[in-house]
């Protein structure tokens, strides 16, 4: 009889030793993990291509893109009826519905996991940003960034059924495991709203460093939310549970995107990307150290991890590509080419539950076309750690251009501008003013035939990319030069 108690102890013991380590975000720690395979998807929102990328994880392959719209000049016509500027991404719990936002066509677009299907799109407010089904899945949260409100969408019509005030510039909703609360970062004003899903209303609000966050994520443990802070470089914890006191604000670097969690036999980590510094950094979220940092490549955006929390993958922006990192070993087992400028990724397990799950898939083709350059102070040694990296992803005849800087002075302003010289001398032409954040970064973007002129034939004609202070119409001396040509 002892010896059946103590092998049923013993067992107890060990499932709760398993259970520990089980479920990944967005899911409770408390829900069984699903190890990777070929019926999991991973899946991109592709800003500039205006494509889904569809990725296999078990292989690292991508499948195809499902486009939801066309690059320009086609997106410019006034009879134009796709999405523009693809961007934000959410999925249902059962795994079955992906929810992408279109920040430029102010649209949801629901797409059929198995079948890569579109089945149904809701126009909403101007310039949405982020969308998430509730853990009930019963309401879809849309914030709406470009106005003062989250729209809440039936989650099975896919139609407005109210909307939840907030000051102006909801970034980003997420839930908490059990579903009562919703929490709501803020791009424009420094605070965060806790809201309580049944009544829809604000309950909290919780202080944010800075106006700018675009990215919020909650622990599977149900224990902590951590939110990014675009502009200054940081990270900010704050308890999950009443009274929302803030726990830990930590230092990231500049441009921190977005974060993510995973939890493994080693414990539970926050990973948050770094754009400016193109890494990874992993931090621990019961005592907050920094475990490690991960180069991954330019400009790293958005990420998930695994459904058993065994990777991380992550969208590198101005790469076009997508990073697979190994949570155990925490290094970057594969990278994958995908669309342009991939914002939100999704990893969704047992998306497809039978058949092939490549239906309504397009190559990638031109949609994966980018050239890359990086941008030093002038008289740096080559081969060194550019601050700022461009991407040019191509249009046809004309490219987008984004700048991913940093190295500036917060708070001056700047001109992305073409040189005549290589060493940023002779007439300035310039492309785009702007000026650098807090940390001293920035995002900057520009339209036009831009390679052809920085690859031209002859001296004469051919310009280098440059950075210099000053104002459109009073341009300073270049701060940072062309280092590299185009790819």
């Amino acid at each position: 009889m002892k010896r059946i108690l103590f092998s049923t102890a013993l067992a107890g013991a060990l499932l709760a030793s398993v259970s520990a380590f089980a479920g990944q975000a967005p899911y409770a720690a408390s829900a069984k993990d699903f190890p990777v395979s070929h019926r999991d998807r991973v899946y991109a929102a592709e800003q500039y291509s205006n494509t889904v990328s569809v990725t296999d994880p078990a292989s690292n392959k991508l499948l195809g893109v499902i486009r939801l719209g066309d690059p320009q000049p086609g997106n410019l016509s006034p009879l134009y009826r796709g999405q523009t500027l693809v961007h934000g991404m959410g999925f249902s719990p059962d795994n079955r519905t992906l929810a992408v936002v279109s920040t430029g066509s102010n649209s949801v677009t629901f797409i059929d996991t198995a079948t890569n299907k579109v089945k149904h799109t809701t126009y909403v407010g101007r310039s949405p940003h982020e969308a998430f089904f509730t853990p009930d899945g019963k309401e879809v949260w849309v914030t709406v960034r470009g106005e003062d409100y989250v729209d809440v969408l039936d989650g099975k019509t896919f139609e407005e059924k109210t909307r939840i005030k907030t000051p102006a510039g909801p970034g980003m909703q997420i839930f908490s495991v059990d579903g009562k609360y919703g929490y709501v970062c803020n791009s424009f004003n420094p605070e965060t709203d806790v809201i309580d899903v049944a009544s829809h209303k604000i309950v909290a609000k919780v202080k944010q460093a800075s106006p700018f966050c675009p990215n919020i994520a909650a622990t599977p443990d149900g224990k902590q939310v951590w939110f990014t802070l675009k502009d200054v470089g940081k990270v900010q914890v704050f308890d999950a549970k009443p009274p929302f006191n803030v726990i830990k604000t930590i230092d990231t670097g500049p441009i921190t995107n977005h974060v993510n969690f995973a939890h493994n036999a080693n414990g539970t980590f926050a990973y948050v990307t770094i754009g400016g510094l193109n890494e990874v950094k992993v931090y621990r979220t019961d005592d907050f150290s920094q475990v490690a940092t991960i180069p991954v490549g330019d400009l790293p955006h958005g990420l998930w991890p695994s459904g058993d929390g065994s990777r991380i993958y992550v969208g590198l922006e101005n790469a076009a590509k997508l990073a697979a990192i190994d949570t155990l070993t925490n290094k970057v087992i594969a990278t994958i080419p995908i669309g342009q400028a991939p914002q939100a990724v999704a990893y969704v397990p047992n998306a497809v539950p039978e058949g092939a799950g490549t239906e309504n898939l397009q190559p990638l083709g031109l949609s994966g076309e980018v050239a890359h350059f990086n941008l030093s102070a002038p008289g740096s040694e080559k081969g060194g750690k550019a601050p700022t990296s461009v991407a040019l992803f191509d249009q046809g005849l004309t490219q987008v251009l984004e700048a991913s800087v940093t190295g500036l002075e917060p708070g001056h302003q700047y001109v992305l501008a073409l040189a005549a010289k290589s060493d940023g001398s002779g007439d300035l032409q310039p492309l785009a003013q702007f000026k650098a954040n807090p940390a001293g970064g920035s995002i900057v973007n520009a339209v036009g035939p831009i390679r052809q002129v920085v690859q031209g034939q002859d001296s004469g004609s051919k310009r280098y990319l440059v950075i210099a202070s000053g104002t459109m119409d009073k341009i300073s001396t270049p701060v940072q030069v062309q280092t590299t040509s185009a790819d």
